[in-house]
């Protein structure tokens, strides 16, 4: 944001308008001193330009001075507009730099004088600016470190020390800024050792070990250093980053996050893992069974929802209200009524996911599914599918009629409409094509065609051109991963609860969403993409960058050739309903926003069920109608739905559950495989072929995102079978973690 000071219009005004114009900066303009200071109050301008040529208006100096005392003129690029004098002799700047001018500006009213001048400022001072801004964050982060940190310069001056340096050292930092580390006595002076240290960080390698140091009061204390050279200017090393430990701090461990060549490190802190599925809710209490065990079950499942252990901060400020309400008179009930309504519809639901105990695989997990990775400043460009020929309807071979499927497929699909169906028989049937067959029988099963309005040889060819655009390569993410996300989406279809919730255009939408959720996928993660610059990454910004080009890709396959056009014969409106719906139902799929989801469906659906249920109002229909079937509410039942289906893996029988265990690891293997080869951030360090336990990040995977997410669900839509299978599952890793086994299966007897 640019912001001009002139008294009165001119051509040198003019230039610089119209070069913020044809640079595309927002622009103000003021012509007092008062409103020019109250202007930059309210917009913070990155660059201010004021008329330094005519002092019977206005005195230049002292409104820059002005701005300058003031706190968001810190980072401010201010620029003095002087008079061109051809036959004076040159004045000095100084006493514009002292009023706080950061450069001057001899007029020149030429446009494109005045679009270079805010170009160079640009790519010059404020870049430099945003530069500092950014400094201010880093340093909060140290100042807040529990690691004590001390920063010297190349010839070893003491330049920086954080507050946990002083505590732990004894020291004001007035004492320390700016002597030499041979004037403190900070440490243990044994000169070979210290000839030691130096002769490694001296040649650019970090060092790291045990370390006597001495506190101001002479006592001696042993703490765990790490010294870091940082390379700077000229390729030199400029700066040395000290992070010291006590010894007996055992509860704490150091990861480190280097950040660019900015030569800032920062660390956290993690606590060590405990077992997470004591915190959880118990699947196993869900299992049991006698005359009326689902209705008991249900009961239970309900009541467990109050005790979930995903809280966010939002969910405890809803808890709070509705604690408020049962105490208060009316117009204040119906007042909080409508604060809860807000509450439930605003992006609020994100949990603190360091509430949490972590251990290297779920932090891992969590950073490689739920970030979008870390920034990389190489060239290395990863280019996938951005430029990939797609398969098209015209390209493929004549589809099979529903009514000629062989024997063998017609057989492995017999049981399709059961939880048990085992998609690798049908896999293995169809040669590695099960979703068209599968998508043929479950679609015909819902009606598509009759709701779309399409022919069944153009439903067919949809679904070939689908599976053709997913890569069988890949050992998990290929079609027979999505036709289990499909089988799973009609079988939770078919749920007596969600039947009275949905509408047949949510179920249409469902089916396709569940059928093209990953088309194209590359096997790796949106943090792999990220990190190595791909194409896609940088199509959709880093952000959902898989999700974004499944669903765009598919509307785009779908659409380019009428013979696989499932939409062609719709009414636009409802066309367009139904295209939000896919979009928004794929988009779910994304794990970033995994606990947002899952705290909404149990803040706005869950608990309200289960308050009328605990209420004794069972037989209340409108009350639960009105819950199931709002808008908003259908929205986040969808979502639900396709997550649960996308990672139902765990909840299959633990054959199916076994093999894909394997594979998603394998494909995990693959990704860092590749990561090291091409020297690229390596997201997920446990999942190296060589050293991984399949059983502990399985069984990370269940305590950190299916446990809460399908009790939740289950408590919605009764899923009895699938928790008892979770619950197997469980035992089953847990059982080979306890054995201090790595793999998929146990050894031979």
């Amino acid at each position: 944001q640019v912001l001009l000071v002139f008294a009165k219009e001119d051509n040198q005004s003019n230039g610089f308008c119209w070069a913020c114009e044809k640079a595309g900066f927002r622009c103000n303009i003021a012509r007092t001193p008062e409103s020019a200071l109250e202007c930059f109050l309210d917009k913070h301008h990155d660059i201010i330009i004021i008329d330094h040529r005519h002092s019977r208006y206005f005195d230049a100096e002292a409104l820059c001075r002005s701005i300058r005392t003031t706190k968001p003129s810190e980072n401010t690029v201010i620029i003095g507009v002087v008079r061109r004098h051809a036959d004076r002799e040159e004045s000095s700047i100084l006493p514009l730099i002292s009023a706080g001018f950061t450069r001057r500006y001899v007029e020149n009213s030429n446009i494109m004088a005045c679009y270079n001048e805010l170009i160079q400022l640009e790519f010059g001072e404020v870049q430099a600016q945003f530069k500092l801004r950014a400094c201010n964050s880093l340093f909060t982060a140290l100042e807040k470190s529990q690691e004590a940190i001390e920063i010297t310069s190349e010839d070893h001056v003491i330049q920086y020390v954080n507050p946990a340096f002083e505590t732990v050292m004894g020291y004001q930092i007035g004492e320390l800024i700016g002597k030499e580390l041979t004037e403190v006595p900070i440490n243990e002076k044994k000169a070979d050792f210290l000839d030691t240290i130096n002769s490694c960080i001296k040649i650019g390698k970090e060092w790291q070990g045990m370390y006597y140091a001495k506190k101001k009061n002479g006592d001696s204390i042993q703490q765990n250093v790490k010294i870091l050279p940082v390379v700077g200017q000229g390729g030199k090393i400029r700066h040395y980053v000290s992070i010291s430990r006590l010894c007996n701090d055992n509860n704490k461990v150091l990861v480190n996050c280097s950040l660019g060549s900015t030569g800032c490190i920062c660390y956290i802190q993690t606590c060590r893992h405990k077992d997470r599925r004591k915190g959880s809710l118990d699947v196993r209490s869900t299992t049991s069974r006698g005359s009326d065990g689902s209705s008991q079950r249900r009961h239970s499942s309900m009541a467990r929802i109050h005790s979930m252990t995903i809280e966010a901060p939002i969910t405890k400020v809803i808890n709070i209200i509705n604690a408020a309400q049962e105490s208060s008179p009316m117009p204040v009930a119906e007042a909080l009524d409508r604060v809860l309504e807000i509450l439930r519809t605003t992006e609020l639901y994100s949990p603190q996911l360091g509430t949490k105990d972590e251990d290297p695989h779920t932090s891992d997990l969590v950073g490689g599914l739920m970030t979008d990775g870390l920034r990389r400043l190489s060239g290395n460009e990863y280019i996938l599918s951005a430029k990939q020929t797609h398969q098209v309807a015209g390209s493929l071979i004549s589809p099979i009629s529903l009514n000629d499927i062989p024997p063998r497929i017609t057989q492995a699909m017999e049981n399709e409409e059961h939880w048990d169906f085992d998609i690798f028989e049908l896999e293995a049937a169809t040669h590695k094509r099960p979703l068209v067959y599968l998508g043929l029988k479950i679609f015909a099963r819902f009606g598509i065609c009759e709701f779309l309005n399409c022919s069944e040889s153009t439903l067919r060819s949809w679904l070939q051109v689908m599976e053709a655009n997913y890569h069988s390569s890949n050992s998990y993410h290929n079609s027979t991963h999505s036709a289990d996300v499909l089988h799973a989406t009609a079988y939770f279809l078919s749920k007596e609860r969600v039947k009275q919730t949905l509408d047949p255009i949510d179920e249409v939408a469902a089916l396709i969403a569940a059928t093209v959720h990953d088309v194209d996928h590359p096997g790796r993660t949106n943090s792999f993409l990220c990190n190595a610059g791909s194409e896609l990454a940088i199509l959709y910004n880093d952000t959902a960058v898989l999700e974004s080009h499944h669903a765009a890709l598919a509307f785009q396959l779908t659409t380019r050739d009428d013979k696989c056009n499932i939409f062609k014969n719709m009414e636009r409106n409802e066309y367009r309903t139904l295209r939000q719906a896919i979009i928004d139902m794929v988009l779910a799929t994304e794990m970033t926003k995994h606990f947002e989801h899952v705290n909404k469906f149990v803040n706005s659906i869950n608990k309200p069920l289960a308050a009328l249920e605990e209420n004794g109002n069972n037989g209340d229909g409108e009350s639960i109608k009105t819950v199931l079937t709002s808008p908003e509410n259908r929205i986040l039942i969808k979502r639900m739905l396709i997550k649960c289906a996308d990672i139902s893996n765990p909840c299959r029988p633990i054959e199916q559950c076994i093999e894909w265990a394997g594979r998603i690891s394998e494909e995990y293997f693959a990704q860092t495989d590749e990561e090291k080869r091409q020297g690229l951030p390596v997201v997920m360090p446990v999942f190296d072929r060589n050293t991984c336990s399949i059983p502990k990040s399985q069984i990370s995977f269940i305590d950190y995102f299916i446990t809460d997410m399908f009790d939740a669900w289950d408590a919605f839509a009764d899923l009895p079978n699938l928790m008892q299978h979770l619950d197997n599952n469980f035992k089953y890793w847990k059982g080979l973690d306890e054995r201090k086994l790595r793999s998929l299966r146990p050894p031979p007897e």
